[in-house]
């Protein structure tokens, strides 16, 4: 594969701009090496969309067999390699489709644009995708890399109606820089070396999140005991060890403050980055005399507050205060009352107890304090027992938080790399 594609906007690709280094040139798809070639994705690979157009998806005309079918949903959930399937069509839906080999790469082409993955099996797929396979002279896992780090280019000429769509007459003129094969896969090795280290980040993660949730069943109910405690477990009601309280109205005249002796936190805070475990950053403060203006209740530090109206009560979300604060009338808030029950404990007492099976089948879901107040806690007999699980339960949420930092780290080193290699300003070979 040589040369550039003979279009007027190819031919300026042969122009070299002087300020640029010689092995360089500027071309209509970017600034790439002198020895990369800009080709259109159709001139590279075999575009073809699924065949499948029956609605509805479980019409058992076609659907029920032992063929499977990728769905967007498949591709996008996939982290590049799809291993399981949500559908599968009989020998009916074979005969209106068509059975791609294991390994085709997909493409989004509806709702979620330019979601790529490879399948690990034969599999049909509907007309929201594409199968792709490369042409000679072209690495499918390197397109695969290109074709997913041009996801919001591709979105940006998708066609916007009820949802994006982008159709086969935009994606095969559709320019890419292509190198020589052997950089290809050298990019590929790279990229899917990257992709191997945060595939075993997530695995581990996922494996210390459900050995932390075990921990949590046994720990939290007397079923496992740590060293050294002994004697039995009481069940007290909530209500006994503490007090349950609602939020106060927070009207506009008051919201805005940056400053004051109170944050008053918002369901909407719960989301703030830096809110994770604590109730740190709120986007409201106000003074002790807004405070008595309002009638609003400070909440001591150690109180656990959570959603009590709404949908955001499903969100199972509980924090701790680190300051006293107040609260809307969307929230509520626990206060240990009794000294010998250790905040902490209770805290991860509740994150392993579902809020939303208290909720009142209303219009609004709402939980009431009576119905909070009777929730039933098992209790250690010491609070030092109560403690010491709180701590072991923080150990692992501080080992989580480390590897989700991690995690994060390597997706942008990822990302980094992608921009490096893939543009050629990084070359491997």
């Amino acid at each position: 594969m040589s040369g550039l594609v003979k279009t007027s906007g190819a031919r300026k690709a042969d122009r070299v701009i002087a300020n640029e280094m010689d092995d360089y040139i500027r071309t209509e798809a970017g600034v790439f090496p002198r020895d990369w070639v800009i080709q259109p994705l159709g001139a590279i690979a075999h575009i073809e969309r699924g065949k499948f157009t029956a609605r509805p998806r479980n019409d058992p005309r076609y659907f029920g067999g032992d063929i499977p079918f990728i769905q967007t949903g498949d591709v996008t959930n996939s982290n590049g390699l799809i291993n399981d399937y949500s559908q599968t069509l009989n020998e009916a839906g074979r005969s209106v489709s068509k059975v791609f080999k294991q390994g085709t790469l997909f493409f989004t082409i509806a709702a979620n644009i330019a979601d790529v993955a490879f399948a690990n099996f034969d599999a049909a797929c509907p007309d929201s995708l594409v199968a792709i396979s490369a042409r000679a002279g072209v690495q499918l896992k390197w397109l695969a890399h290109e074709l997913s780090s041009r996801k919001k280019s591709f979105e940006g000429i998708a066609t916007h109606n009820a949802q994006l769509n982008i159709n086969l007459e935009k994606l095969r003129p559709y320019l890419l820089p292509v190198p020589p094969l052997v950089e290809q896969q050298a990019i590929a090795e790279a990229l899917s070396d990257a992709d191997a280290l945060i595939e075993g980040l997530e695995s581990l993660i996922a494996k210390k999140r459900a050995i932390k949730q075990g921990a949590m069943q046994e720990l939290l109910t007397g079923k496992r005991r740590l060293p050294g405690f002994k004697g039995e477990w009481e069940v007290r009601p909530a209500g006994k060890i503490g007090w349950f309280k609602g939020g106060s109205g927070f009207p506009t005249k008051f919201q805005g403050g940056r400053s004051g002796e109170y944050p008053f936190f918002k369901v909407s805070d719960m989301n703030n980055e830096g809110n994770e475990t604590f109730m740190d950053v709120a986007n409201n403060y106000i003074s002790e005399t807004a405070r008595k203006t309002l009638g609003a209740t400070a909440f001591p530090p150690g109180a656990i507050v959570f959603a009590k109206v709404g949908a955001a009560i499903f969100l199972e979300r509980k924090k701790l205060l680190r300051t006293p604060s107040c609260l809307d009338n969307n929230m509520a808030g626990f206060v240990v009352g009794d000294p010998n029950v250790d905040s902490a404990y209770l805290h991860y007492f509740l994150l392993n107890y579902s809020l939303g099976s208290l909720v009142s089948t209303t219009a609004l879901p709402s939980i009431s304090g009576g119905v909070l107040s009777a929730i039933e806690v098992p209790l250690p007999p010491t609070k030092t027992e109560q403690t010491v699980i709180a701590a072991v339960l923080s150990d692992m949420d501080a080992e989580l938080e480390a590897l989700d930092d991690k995690l994060a780290k390597a997706r942008a080193v990822k990302q980094g790399t992608m921009q490096e290699l893939l543009t050629g300003r990084v070359r491997l070979v």
